[in-house]
């Protein structure tokens, strides 16, 4: 990877890793940041280069315009990734994550005719499955309500003014990206795709996970894990394990 290229705002690398293998590109959730996937990053860096993008508007970036669409996420995402598309990347993405991770692939194989590597759509119905979303309307004390319930978020920093004057903003406006979007038929990626989900997770179930098979021509595959929207962090290791194997096959 030609660093001079690299996008700093937006690309954050936490570990020095090998590269063996291919680049992990990690896309955070709503309202979340590139840090999350730092745990993720630290079990990967033996034998993968982990890159995790920080989207405008929250933390270090917190004083830039949000981004209003899931379209504008994936362009401005592969503007910043095009730099590294020339060697092998697999992306990872989470819950809005997942879904910006596809478009970006798609962007992929009109642009350069090559998808990535792999797809590991975690905590995410298929694009092609839509269920009617009104977080992004409701008022602050609401979008508590669905931090909460996600059990995503420190109980303790609920109660934090100053904290959540800080993250319920891009929260917000992420809800309203994805829940305004809409899947537009066409090509499929031709890579494998993994679906990842929590056994009992509100955002999606067995059914809608599944559906990710009918987006590419490439093999597909599922695994549950016990937990809800947030499961990642119970199982950190065994994530990484999944991703390894896939790569490494």
């Amino acid at each position: 990877m030609n660093n001079t290229a690299v996008d700093t705002a937006w690309i954050r690398e936490f570990h020095a890793g090998p590269g063996v293998g291919p680049t992990v590109v990690c896309f955070p959730h709503a309202g979340g940041s590139a840090s999350y996937f730092r745990p993720l990053s630290a079990a990967l860096e033996r034998r993968h280069k982990v890159l995790a993008l920080q989207y405008p508007g929250r933390q270090d970036r917190r004083g830039e315009p949000f981004l209003s669409s899931i379209a504008d996420f994936a362009d401005e995402a592969y503007r910043a990734l095009e730099p590294i598309l020339d060697g092998p990347v697999a992306f990872f993405g989470h819950s809005m994550g997942a879904t910006i991770a596809f478009e970006v692939g798609l962007r992929m194989k009109r642009r350069r005719a090559a998808s990535p590597v792999a797809l590991f759509a975690s905590g995410r119905r298929a694009p092609s499955i839509h269920r009617e979303g009104t977080v992004h309307l409701r008022d602050d004390a609401g979008l508590v309500e669905e931090l909460n319930a996600l059990n995503g978020t420190d109980i303790r920093i609920l109660g934090d003014k100053d904290v959540l004057d800080m993250i319920l903003p891009p929260m917000r406006n992420d809800y309203r990206a994805v829940e305004t979007y809409r899947y537009e038929p066409g090509p499929k990626l031709d890579c494998p795709v993994t679906a990842l989900i929590g056994d009992v997770d509100p955002h999606v179930d067995l059914d809608e996970a599944m559906a990710w098979g009918e987006h590419t021509t490439g093999p597909f595959s599922l695994r549950m894990f016990t937990g809800g929207h947030f499961y990642l962090s119970e199982h950190n290791d065994a994530i990484a394990d999944v991703v390894g194997q896939t790569l490494q096959a």
